[in-house]
């Protein structure tokens, strides 16, 4: 018997709660051959900043046990080929589609939103917490006046679903959360890439060019589940988890945390079919357990 997975976050109805994330998962043209895309719950594109941007020097990649690093640093090719070349593609899948935008200055975020608020993307994904970049990036989501900053500028020229990402390099991500909220935010994803380090024995240096870069994969699982369960408890605005999800069982386990949905990335990169496994399992997860609604496991954990 065929489940009903769809959920609703911010308003906005999925037909599945499993996002592919951003960064991993390009503008979805690549993956077009494999699959249909609007098996997806949704894709969380690229993040795109006002100007195009070359990213940084390799080597930017690296493999760790259970994870990877990586410090692409933004690489994407500006907001107005987004919305001209990608985003009429990307549609016509079939998808929720969800614009991550990230910037520099309060300027930057603003004016790249605001071109996007007359399209028909359906979310914007507020990238606060890239680690990757010298300027802006994480440093807006390392502080609650500086995450609540972003988010209030933001907020002011658009009309569109608006989705705060955080950075698990805090030190309460609680206290973050509600002051994204508090200005505005319809809803939270987390976690992005904590801050790692990998070095060559041999030649001394470190095996990324930018020294450091964001580390994912299952490894962090852990770490999100905590994190994204801490914030349920601290909002009441929808909460989007990520960090580490490669089976239906994380992805159970993240929205009984408090998750309404979820997103997937690294185990992209190792099996692109993952997402549609995740799928799969959540609708057996359904009928095994006689559930109507997903609905009814967001949240649940029951703490000692």
């Amino acid at each position: 018997m065929q489940k009903d997975l769809s959920v609703t976050v911010a308003g906005v109805d999925f037909p599945n709660p499993v996002i592919a994330a951003s960064g991993t998962y390009g503008f979805g043209q690549d993956y077009t051959d494999l699959y249909p895309l609007n098996r997806l719950g949704g894709i969380s594109c690229k993040g795109t900043t006002l100007l195009p941007k070359d990213g940084n020097p390799s080597p930017r990649i690296a493999e760790t046990p259970e994870g990877m690093l990586n410090s692409v640093g933004l690489q994407n090719p500006g907001i107005d080929v987004f919305i001209s070349d990608y985003l009429p593609t990307a549609k016509k899948q079939g998808n929720v589609i969800i614009a991550n935008i990230a910037g520099a200055t309060l300027d930057d975020y603003k004016n790249a939103v605001e071109k996007l608020d007359g399209t028909d993307v359906d979310m914007i994904e507020l990238n606060i917490s890239c680690p990757n970049v010298k300027q802006g990036g994480a440093s807006w989501g390392i502080t609650c006046d500086g995450a609540a900053s972003v988010t209030k500028a933001v907020r002011s020229v658009t009309h569109k679903p608006l989705m705060v990402k955080l950075t698990p390099n805090v030190t309460n991500i609680a206290d973050i959360a509600k002051a994204v909220e508090a200005e505005g935010a319809d809803c939270i994803s987390l976690i992005n890439t904590l801050l790692g380090m990998r070095i060559d024995i041999k030649t001394r240096r470190p095996i990324l060019k930018n020294n450091v870069g964001g580390f994912s994969g299952p490894a962090v699982f852990p770490v999100a589940l905590r994190m994204v369960w801490q914030v349920a408890n601290a909002v009441n605005i929808d909460v989007v988890g990520m960090g580490g999800i490669s089976t239906a069982e994380d992805a159970v386990e993240m929205m009984m945390a408090g998750a309404k949905a979820i997103q997937m990335g690294t185990a992209i990169f190792t099996d692109p079919y993952s997402p549609l496994k995740v799928i799969d399992g959540l609708e057996k997860y359904m009928i095994d357990n006689n559930l109507d609604s997903l609905d009814e496991i967001v949240g649940t954990v029951r703490p000692w």
